[in-house]
């Protein structure tokens, strides 16, 4: 038997050591050499000798060096430290999808249909459409996303952003557990509350407390929002406690994340950021403190704002509504959020106007007129062409303070042309009007906007209808489109309404369009082909209401089996 000298072993070792390390050195440099030469170009710096071989020319051997080299590079090199095994995944207690929804799910997330090339859609349904519903879906019932369509739910969500909120919320916090692994997911971590980090719980004041110290800025944003749910004092101290320390981009963020559950407690704090050194800062807390009637900051708007308008005998005689705009902006005005400096195009008087009236309770008007309701003050006459900048800034003020009486005074009549009625002819303002009724009316005064003035104006009113529309409302846009067909008008100006039609229509709407699926003549005066094109796009609506019929039946909880509770499925 053979014996070893243990210190002979040792110090063989380590010669052999030094000796790798001193070939992997001369390897290198070696290897730079070639690096220079290549870069160069072997005209200018030719090859060593050793890297020559007879009959090749020097191009072609450094080629081939290069080849030889980075083979016994490669061979050398050494195995890496194993890294550290990841940290479980979290648990997802949420129930498993049934089987038929899972299928549908990996169905939308494969589909990858490119539009077609002659421009028309066909009569397929848009698979890609029906993905925002369908999460929208189950997170209403609480489902939890399949393991292994994961990887494809993150790719989907990073190719569309409008995707995101409600992909993040599905794939959970298994989902954010994933995305750490792939640079590509990232914005996972930053659109999620607390950057992909658990909160703690809000009642865990020493946990809440060294997060808020601690954490990076994504983190105490969520923190905040989410103390504040539980206790809007509490956060209200936390955020008081740091406020002077914290940059002017991070105080506008936090004061931003305010307008959630905004209240009069919120007062003395929001007064205080008024003084702020941040000019956007003190802009937004004069906002917020417009948007409570009863702060101090609205009490006296409404003191500057009345007395710029009045109501009194015009020039002509009749009762208007006279107005006397500011004639400075003085640091008063300025602190309490009035922007001194207009836009291009703007005079001076009438934006600081428009920006007092805006910011005034509109109770105040009731009073100053009085006792006229919201809906006499807007027929009110305005004398020197002032009803223009006083309706608009009444629309701004009634979206900010949610005052559905202003804003149904503001909207009028749906039936009277938007250019001649009252309050603002602009859609968007009024879509912005619209938001703050209940559903139902929102729904009812669309539906006979509609009727009267057809779809080409309804778009963006349409946008802030609930989801399904409802049956008067469906009613009113089938009807319009039918219209719209049987005079033969250009089918293509129609498609905006006809993919928000996809998406929002009562599914049980299905029936009653099958008869608009057929294909006839073009009427005369009708652009060439139009009959063509109205029955795709009625077809293509059609089935893409069965579909979504179908992804709500196929997201209802299956029945248990045997008398037994399903099972939570881990995929």
């Amino acid at each position: 038997m053979t014996h070893t000298d243990p210190d002979r072993t040792v110090d063989s070792r380590a010669q052999d050591t030094a000796a790798a390390e001193d070939s992997f050195g001369g390897d290198e440099a070696r290897w730079q050499e070639l690096v220079t030469s290549a870069l160069l170009g072997t005209d200018r710096r030719t090859p060593p000798v050793e890297f020559t071989a007879p009959g090749k020319d020097a191009p072609t051997a450094l080629l081939d060096a290069a080849a030889l080299h980075t083979v016994r590079r490669r061979a050398g090199l050494l195995p890496a430290p194993a890294a550290a095994h990841p940290e479980p995944a979290p648990e997802d207690a949420r129930p498993a999808l049934p089987a038929a929804a899972r299928r549908r799910l990996a169905l939308l997330l494969a589909d990858r249909s490119a539009p077609s090339s002659s421009g028309r859609r066909g009569a397929a349904p848009d698979l890609t459409e029906l993905l925002p519903q369908w999460l929208a879906a189950a997170n209403e019932r609480g489902y939890q996303a399949p393991y292994a369509q994961l990887p494809a739910l993150l790719d989907a969500a990073r190719a569309r952003t409008d995707l995101r909120p409600q992909a993040l919320a599905f794939a959970g916090a298994r989902g954010l557990w994933l995305a750490r692994f792939n640079p590509e997911w990232k914005f996972a971590l930053r659109g999620s509350a607390g950057g992909g980090v658990l909160l703690p719980d809000p009642t865990d004041q020493e946990a809440v407390h060294r997060l808020w110290d601690e954490g990076l800025f994504a983190e105490r944003v969520a923190l905040l929002g989410a103390v504040r749910e539980d206790d809007p004092a509490r956060a209200l101290a936390l955020l008081s406690g740091t406020w002077a320390t914290e940059r002017a981009e991070d105080r506008l963020m936090f004061l931003d994340s305010l307008r959630t559950g905004l209240s009069d407690a919120d007062e003395p704090f929001l007064e205080r950021a008024l003084a702020d050194r941040s000019r956007n800062v003190r802009a937004t807390a004069a906002e917020l403190l417009s948007a409570l009637p009863r702060s101090a900051l609205a009490g006296r708007m409404a003191k500057r704002a009345a007395a710029c308008v009045r109501l009194d005998r015009a020039s002509s005689g009749e009762l208007a509504i006279v107005v006397a705009a500011p004639e400075e902006c003085d640091a008063a005005m300025q602190r309490d959020g009035v922007a001194p400096t207009p836009p291009t195009g703007r005079g001076k008087r009438s934006w600081w106007l428009g920006q007092l009236v805006e910011a005034a309770p509109l109770a105040v008007w009731s009073r100053a007129f009085g006792g006229r309701t919201p809906k006499e003050v807007v027929a009110l006459p305005a004398a020197d062409d002032w009803a223009g900048e006083l309706h608009a800034a009444w629309c701004r003020a009634a979206v900010r303070q949610r005052d559905a009486s202003w804003a149904r005074a503001l909207l009028g009549t749906p039936g009277v042309p938007p250019e001649v009625g009252p309050g603002t002819s602009s859609l968007a303002e009024r879509a912005k009007l619209l938001a703050t009724l209940p559903e139902g009316e929102r729904a009812l005064w669309v539906a006979d906007f509609v009727s009267a003035h057809g779809l080409s104006d309804a778009f963006q009113l349409l946008g802030v209808c609930a989801v399904p529309w409802s049956e008067p409302l469906g009613h009113a846009v089938v009807d319009a489109l039918e219209i719209a067909r049987e005079a033969g008008s250009y089918p293509w100006s129609f498609s905006g309404v006809m993919g928000l039609a996809e998406r929002c229509l009562d599914p049980v709407e299905a029936g009653r369009l099958a008869l608009l699926t057929t294909h006839g003549e073009d009427p005369a005066n009708a652009s060439p082909g139009a009959a063509a094109y109205w029955s795709e796009a009625f077809q293509r609506l059609v089935s893409t209401l069965r579909l979504r019929a179908a992804m709500h039946e196929e997201l209802t909880p299956e029945p248990p089996r045997y008398g037994l509770a399903p099972a939570t499925r881990r995929d």
